[in-house]
């Protein structure tokens, strides 16, 4: 298998355990030093946050039922030991107490090493855009 399907593997098997509530398979793929900027505050999250699978699962307790996801053109680019890959990613749930889902699509960059034979997600961006005609809200009706 070449670095990028294997990449792509990890990516999808992340996605594949969120939409399970699986929290352990959600932070498996995440290196010992992983730093992210997710779409929660605060600005960064550290290992110690993003590799405890309580605090995914604190995060899945938000909504009633599964939470779909998918990740969408995605595109990997591999160096060596090292690799990023962005894609458009969707989520869709319910959010406890309320009767409706919300959807989103955000954009995700991960960088990845390879540790051992495996791939590493050693950093993760997500983000979403915001409408720069002063009201400066996020643009979250936008779809790829």
């Amino acid at each position: 298998m070449t670095s990028t399907n294997e990449i792509r593997q990890v990516i999808e098997q992340q996605a594949a355990a969120l939409r399970a509530g699986d929290a352990d398979g959600a932070v498996a793929p995440y290196a010992p030093e992983i730093v992210a900027f997710t779409l929660a505050p605060p600005l960064a999250h550290g290992p110690a946050e993003m590799r405890d699978p309580a605090t995914v699962r604190a995060w899945l307790a938000g909504f009633t039922g599964t939470v779909d996801y998918e990740v969408r053109d995605l595109s990997v680019a591999v160096g060596g030991d090292l690799a990023y890959a962005h894609s458009f990613n969707r989520m869709s749930a319910v959010p406890a107490g309320h009767d409706e889902p919300f959807t989103l699509w955000f954009r995700s960059t991960v960088c990845l090493r390879r540790d051992g034979g495996r791939w590493l997600i050693a950093h993760q961006h997500q983000s979403t855009p915001f409408h720069m005609d002063g009201t400066f809200a996020a643009a979250l009706d936008l779809q790829p």
